[in-house]
């Protein structure tokens, strides 16, 4: 259950704007995209576990050795179905700016790309231009139409969701000890959703924001 902030003038605006954004019909031309990261912390069983069999129910120790973190970005185009999942040690401006530089990579005949994502200080243009260089770094981020999330506000962004159906899905319960198998079951959970165009279904309008949220929008500020 999300907490929502105090509305003030900012909040809404960004709220209406992505709200927006999200009513949009589906288009290659201005596909709509929403990332964001997840920190996962990476455990191995110091005893082995007994695997499920017909009539016996698995065991596992609740003894575990700690192995460090990594991190998953997830992205996704929801109502295209479209996942971006990366697994990378941290989630470092460099990092995020290598993400993003593959994303932009899937939609070269793209006019531009709705970016919805939030707040954090490495989801800027400085990001793809300390790694890339004021040119390449510069035309990446030309490539974009960002929408940002109030703050406070992440419940308005689809990425949240995506990164539920990874954690149930490719996570679940199971202990994963390092970097390297994390980034392979990534990569399989993500060509299966692709492959299954994994959609989110999105309901929440500019309209019930208004009526939920008790305010509203005069024609000037359209």
């Amino acid at each position: 259950m999300w907490c929502v902030a105090k509305l003030d003038e900012q909040y809404i605006a960004r709220m209406e704007d992505v709200l927006a954004v999200y009513e949009k019909p589906l288009s290659a031309q201005e596909p709509v995209v929403c990332v964001d990261e997840k920190p996962v912390v990476l455990h191995r069983d110091i005893r082995p576990a007994r695997a499920m069999q017909p009539g016996r129910i698995a065991c596992r120790d609740n003894e575990y050795q700690r192995c460090g973190t990594a991190n998953v970005f997830c992205g996704v185009e929801p109502k295209a179905g479209r996942h971006f999942t990366r697994v990378t040690p941290n989630r470092s401006s460099a990092q995020f700016a290598d993400y993003l530089r593959g994303i932009i990579s899937r939609y070269p005949h793209a006019r531009t790309i709705h970016l919805v994502m939030d707040n954090l200080n490495s989801h800027t243009r400085k990001a793809l231009v300390d790694r890339f260089g004021e040119t390449e770094g510069g035309r990446l981020w030309n490539r974009l139409t960002v929408h940002y999330t109030p703050k406070h506000g992440s419940w308005l962004n689809q990425a949240e969701i995506a990164i539920s159906l990874f954690s149930r899905q490719c996570l679940g319960r199971r202990r994963i000890a390092d970097q390297a198998f994390l980034r392979s079951e990534a990569r399989s959970w993500n060509r299966r959703v692709n492959r299954d165009r994994l959609t989110i279904q999105w309901n929440f309008t500019r309209k019930l924001a208004r009526k939920k949220f008790a305010y509203s929008i005069t024609r000037s500020q359209y």
